[in-house]
């Protein structure tokens, strides 16, 4: 397994990007490509104590910052550590690329460098959300519009996503909405809706509201990219905030501290449940190979888990069965609109003879 990494993206690169590809190194069984400028990688290297000679390095000086257009990962800056990495990846130089960089450089360089499923109308930034269970929420990013049908394929992509992922036979769906009757929403969600209802393959278990989610209320939940993104970082920041309230309440007098300490394990694992930066990064499903978006201001763990999670999903299989489904859905579509075409053209011809 080889992953191609781009260290110098995001708001804490090169440190916190190479020494998480140090700690995913020291963890997991795979190698490493680094893509980026070789003498920040070396040094940091040699700061924390790595011997380089086991990561091959890929020397570039140009950057794509935050603030840089999407499409400069094609046009302008080519030579880029992201544009490098992902056309390392679309050539077969390694199996899976992960960055910290700028999302939507990113996703378009995803599209277009390496290249969505067949079948595939929209890929989409996939984020398990912080919460008790692993809800998939798609989209958190990507496209900030998107068409009622895009929404129903996001469902068939997320379904089997998480089926190969985490093992669930039929993930239950659920499209985020204001109210939890079929009527709430735009017309978006409401055509959303029928669309999610209507098909066979999506276990879909209707609308669902934000005071619901968080208490396993469905497996894969679909929207809009803004919606979704806004809906993703208000859930991390209100995890850090509740986490660092219990921190405050258990650390305020020294009967609390023993209490802490007698619970050290339980509140591990609580900790490890809501914090966003043990959930690693986010792949963008819908791309023929796997790429993997962590957040821009990882740290080296969160780094680190972004690795591992790239390294998952490559071995797991998921992209086969995603990239199934895809075609299974568009041949499905294909097929009812030749029947709605035809059965308008009889309908055309039965007026005509009226007519005549």
């Amino acid at each position: 397994m080889r992953i191609i990494v781009d260290v110098m993206g995001g708001d804490k690169a090169p440190e916190e990007t190479v020494k998480g590809v140090i700690q995913a190194a020291r963890e997991f069984n795979a190698s490493f490509i680094l893509v980026g400028n070789r003498n920040d990688i070396e040094r940091i290297t040699a700061e924390n104590d790595f011997d380089i000679s086991r990561m091959d390095i890929v020397h570039t000086e140009t950057v794509i910052t935050m603030e840089d257009d999407p499409l400069c990962v094609v046009r302008g800056k080519q030579d880029s550590s992201m544009a490098v990495g992902l056309k390392m990846l679309a050539e077969g130089q390694g199996d899976a690329f992960v960055s910290t960089g700028n999302t939507g450089a990113l996703f378009t360089g995803a599209t277009l460098i390496v290249r969505k499923v067949k079948g595939v109308q929209r890929a989409g930034i996939g984020t398990i959300l912080p919460l008790g269970n692993p809800v998939l929420l798609l989209d958190t990013g990507a496209n900030v519009t998107v068409t009622d049908e895009n929404l129903e394929q996001f469902g068939v992509i997320g379904s089997a996503y998480m089926s190969k992922m985490y093992g669930l036979e039929s993930p239950r769906v659920g499209l985020l909405n204001n109210g939890a009757e079929e009527c709430k929403g735009t017309e978006l969600q409401r055509s959303a809706y029928q669309r999610l209802k209507n098909n066979a393959d999506i276990n879909f278990v209707g609308n669902i509201e934000g005071n619901i989610l968080p208490f396993n209320s469905c497996d894969v939940i679909v929207a809009d990219g803004f919606t979704g993104n806004i809906l993703l970082k208000t859930v991390e920041g209100l995890g850090k905030l509740l986490l660092g309230k219990l921190k405050d309440v258990l650390y305020s007098s020294t009967a609390t501290k023993l209490a802490a300490l007698s619970m050290k394990k339980q509140l591990g694992g609580l900790k490890k449940q809501f914090d966003a930066s043990e959930y690693g990064g986010s792949p963008i499903l819908g791309i023929s190979k796997p790429v993997v978006k962590a957040h821009g201001s990882s740290d080296a763990k969160a780094f680190k888990n972004a690795i591992r999670q790239a390294i998952t999903y490559a071995e797991s299989g998921a992209i086969y069965d995603i990239a199934t489904t895809a075609r299974a859905y568009s041949e499905r579509k294909k097929a009812e609109q030749e029947v709605l075409r035809a059965a308008e053209a009889q309908q055309q011809d039965a007026a005509t003879s009226a007519e005549g």
